[in-house]
This record gives C-alpha cells, sequence and structure tokens, in this order.
C-alpha cells in the first residue's frame, strides 16, 4: 500500500495518495515511512498543521528521519509557530555542526550565520552528490557566438522565470547564443510559452534523467552552464557534478553558496557578498545588483482604499513576504510600530494553512487588535503591483529578506526599509536598495530599522521626498536597467577565464 501511495504522489493524485498512507497506517500505525509519506501529502494539499503532526510522528518512531526534522521544521516555519521554531533553531544547528545533510534552503529561514551556511551546504553536497569523471574535457569549441545556457527546473509559473523573462530578450545576439534547458515539464503557463519563444534555443529536459541531461549540455557544446536553481526544488547538481560545460555558474535561485566545488563562479555583488571567506565558489561580482527583474510589466489602476480591503484612513505598513520569513522578533518590531502609530495597520499576504490565524494570535499577544492585522488575497500581476499603491511602507525582515517580493514593491514605487542582514539571504534588499539608489532606507541593527520606520510613518513630508526620489530613480538607476545589465552579465561572462 505504501508503494501504491507513493506511485499516485508521483502522479499527482494526492486525494488517492493520502487514502493509500491513511489505510496502510490503520493497521500498521508503527511504521514511520507511512507518517512521513502522509506527510508530504498533506504539505502538498496545503493542511500544514496535519502535515507538521505527521512528520513529528515519524519523528518520535525514527528520531533520525532527517527527512522528517526538514518537513517539520519547514511547516513550523510556514505556519509562524513561533515556539516550535525557537525550539527547533538550536537542533538543526547542531544536526549541521554533527554533519548532517540538513536543507540548506531551510537554514536560511531559521538562522544568518554565514558560516554554518556554507558548512550545512558543503554537508549536503558531500552527503548527496557523487563524484562523475568530466564529460568536458579541455575542448576548445571555437563557435562565432558564445554559447550561454541556463538550466532550471524553475521556467514554469514561478518567481525566478518571471525575473528573467526581460533579460533573455536584451542578450546581445551578436555575441552570445542564448540557451534554455527546462528540467520541469511544460505547465501550461503563459511564462514557460513566452520563455520557450524568446531563447534561441529551449529543450525541456525534465523525461532525462541526470545522466541523460548532462550529455545534452555537452552534445550543445555549452561554453557557460548558468545553473538557476541552487539549493531549491529541482536542483542540478547532479547535473553540473559531470562537468558538462567548460564553464559553470551559479546564479539569482539561491541566495547563498552551493558548497560545491563544481562550480567556477557564484554570481553576486558587494552588498550581498562583501567576504569571500562566507562562500566555497569564487565570487563573480556584478556592478549595481546582482539581481534583475522584469520591467516590461505592467502596473494595473490602483484600487480604492476600500476595493484593497484596507480602512479609509491610517498610515499602512505592508509587508507581502511569504509568510514563512516573518520570524517572531520581527514580528515584535511590527506590532510597537502598530502600538506607535495611531490607527495603523499592517497588511500582509493571505497565506491560509493556520498562519494567518496564528498572526493575528501573535499580535492579540502583543496586546494589539487582531483586526488591525490585513490580509491581501492572491491577485493578478497587474492588480498585485497595482495595490501596493494603497500601501505607505513596506517592511522588510530577517533572516531572510524580501527578494522579489521587495523588488516589485520598488517598481510598483513604494519605499522599502531593510535591516542588513549577516548572510547572503539578508543582504538582497539592501542591494535592491543600493541599486535604485535609496542606501538611506538600508539600517544596520534591528533598533534602527524601527526607528527609521516610525520615523518615516510620522513624517509624510519626509515620506513623500522618498516616494518622490524613488519615482524618479526607477528611470535611470541600474536596478531597473534590463538592458544594462544584460550587458554588465555579459561582460562578466566574457571575462571568465
Amino acid at each position: 500500500m505504501n508503494a501504491r501511495g507513493l506511485a499516485l504522489l508521483e502522479a499527482g493524485d494526492l486525494d488517492a495518495a493520502l487514502d493509500c498512507f491513511d489505510r496502510a497506517l490503520a493497521t500498521r500505525p508503527d511504521r514511520d515511512e507511512l507518517h512521513h509519506n502522509r506527510g508530504r501529502v498533506l504539505w502538498l494539499q496545503g493542511q500544514l498543521e496535519a502535515a507538521l503532526a505527521s512528520f513529528e510522528q515519524a519523528l518520535a518512531l525514527a528520531p533520525g528521519r532527517l527527512d522528517s526534522f526538514d518537513g517539520l521544521a519547514q511547516a513550523a516555519l510556514h505556519l509562524c509557530d513561533w515556539k516550535r521554531v525557537e525550539r527547533i533553531g538550536p537542533e538543526l544547528a547542531q544536526r549541521v555542526a554533527a554533519g548532517e545533510p540538513v536543507s540548506p534552503w531551510l537554514l536560511l529561514g531559521y538562522s544568518g550565520d554565514a558560516m554554518l551556511q556554507l558548512r550545512c551546504a558543503r554537508n549536503n553536497i558531500a552527503a548527496r552528490i557523487p563524484h562523475f569523471p568530466p564529460l568536458w574535457r579541455g575542448e576548445r569549441y571555437g563557435h562565432a557566438r558564445i554559447r550561454v545556457a541556463y538550466i532550471s527546473s524553475d521556467f514554469r509559473a514561478h518567481v525566478v522565470a518571471n525575473q528573467i523573462a526581460e533579460l533573455i530578450t536584451r542578450h546581445d545576439r551578436g555575441r552570445f547564443e542564448i540557451i534554455g534547458l527546462a528540467t520541469s515539464k511544460d505547465d501550461g503557463s503563459a511564462i514557460r510559452a513566452r520563455l520557450a519563444q524568446n531563447f534561441d534555443r529551449f529543450f525541456d529536459l525534465s523525461a532525462m534523467n541526470h545522466l541523460e541531461r548532462a550529455a545534452a549540455v555537452r552534445q550543445l557544446e555549452t561554453d557557460v552552464l548558468v545553473d538557476l536553481n541552487g539549493h531549491t526544488d529541482g536542483e542540478n547538481f547532479a547535473v553540473l557534478a559531470q562537468r558538462a560545460a567548460p564553464r559553470q555558474l551559479s546564479w539569482l535561485g539561491y541566495p547563498g553558496t552551493t558548497g560545491a566545488d563544481f562550480l567556477d563562479r557564484l554570481i553576486v555583488d558587494s552588498v550581498v557578498a562583501p567576504d569571500a571567506r562566507e562562500f566555497s565558489e569564487p565570487l563573480l561580482h556584478l556592478p549595481g545588483s546582482y539581481f534583475v527583474s522584469d520591467t516590461s510589466r505592467a502596473i494595473g489602476p490602483p484600487p480604492s482604499r476600500a476595493e484593497a480591503g484596507l480602512p479609509e484612513e491610517g498610515f499602512v505598513f505592508c509587508s507581502f513576504i511569504n509568510n514563512w520569513k516573518i520570524t517572531a522578533p520581527v514580528f515584535a518590531i511590527w506590532m510597537r510600530l502598530l502600538q506607535q502609530v495611531s490607527g495603523s495597520v499592517l497588511w500582509l499576504r493571505q497565506s491560509g494553512g493556520g498562519a494567518d490565524a496564528n498572526l493575528r494570535k501573535a499580535a492579540a499577544g502583543h496586546g494589539i487588535d487582531p483586526a488591525r492585522i490585513l490580509f491581501a488575497a492572491h491577485a493578478p500581476d497587474e492588480m498585485y503591483l497595482a495595490r501596493q499603491a494603497r500601501a505607505d511602507l513596506f517592511l522588510d525582515t530577517q533572516p531572510y529578506n524580501a527578494h522579489a517580493t521587495a523588488c516589485d514593491a520598488l517598481w510598483a514605487g513604494l519605499p522599502v526599509v531593510t535591516q542588513r542582514g549577516t548572510a547572503f539571504a539578508g543582504r538582497v534588499a539592501a542591494s535592491l536598495l543600493t541599486a535604485v539608489g535609496l542606501p538611506e532606507l538600508i539600517t544596520e541593527s534591528a533598533q534602527d530599522y524601527e526607528a527609521l520606520a516610525q520615523v518615516l510613518a510620522r513624517d509624510p513630508a519626509r515620506l513623500k521626498s522618498v516616494r518622490a526620489k524613488l519615482a524618479v530613480n526607477r528611470s535611470h538607476m541600474p536596478l531597473f536597467d534590463t538592458t544594462g545589465f544584460a550587458r554588465r552579465i555579459e561582460s562578466a561572462f566574457l571575462a571568465l577565464p
């Protein structure tokens, strides 16, 4: 029954898979793998509290199950279950220190310790990725144009696909041939179709195993292979480990070191990566920001405050990040801001699964009326961007910043206040603000972050001046100059030894 459930899970039939695991558990409640697999299905169904309980039961039966520990830790983050998060954090660090291959992506949400992140990434690569004989053995291809291939499992309805869509059209086709290598199936989305059309050549490698994918990269005589995954779902390390291209780079999808010795460079900027000791890869610093976005995106007409679900009066703090990035210390600052700014509200992204209720409950624990925590439902891109005009100030998070969401806010004309973090994932908003010419919105401590947000909320003239500066800077600063970004990353490709 377990094997049947796994097959149904792989096929995407979640209800039938869950039924299989439930039936199996009715007769074998002592089998940890059944509880774990049940948790996986519940997670995919968005039943986060039930998933957490299943992972917890699997761990009770088999304390050494790292996959169940990862599942439990991830569910706690997504539920904003901060008491559990506080208990898990030290154990997570202990597991990394002991050499266990904890998920590096998971660790980013728990810790801003850059050296711990490096150790975690190295543990993961060492435990999971075997050594392969290289497919590329020093051959010189001599193409008329340099062949740059971007490989990703996220050429689908995903933020990374949205970020690079315009860049693909801006590359200099006189000097570069731009190839797309998709390792996920076609999801039928508009962004998948757009990318497939705009790459010079686009290949769906989803049906191939890692050996076949690496062989395809080598057969294409790829000069530069750019991995957009890092330690994210659908990662490509087993392909990269086979050294199918002369130069292999990591960029954009994962804000941290990979811990891999088969990547030649990590594409960064001086703000997100000021210290090379935190990284296993040699660093390739881009001028401006390492971050890219699609500036062809339209912004719809702003809704009224009522249409946006906001009160007619009062200051609107917002943070449209994924709620798993909200930590207890950051939320405490936000609650103090609501106390200090009369009539203000906090506008967050609706997530469901129990997190929204937990956030409102936490607000009540800080003495804040839970009705002052508002949630914005999912909306099409034009409306998602447009409604940010009704917010007054975007509040960033630590240890994992808003990344694409902070960029979206700036594109929509909404100022972002951030605290510079202690690792890559916590410095991205500082990079964005530097590249859009608003370094005055970067703070260096939690205290300064809170103070600046309070000052801007209480000084309408100062906030208006910041918004006006942002409106001007959007048109000429590096952050939203995608053509300029294309030239900068191309220069970096050309300078590779």
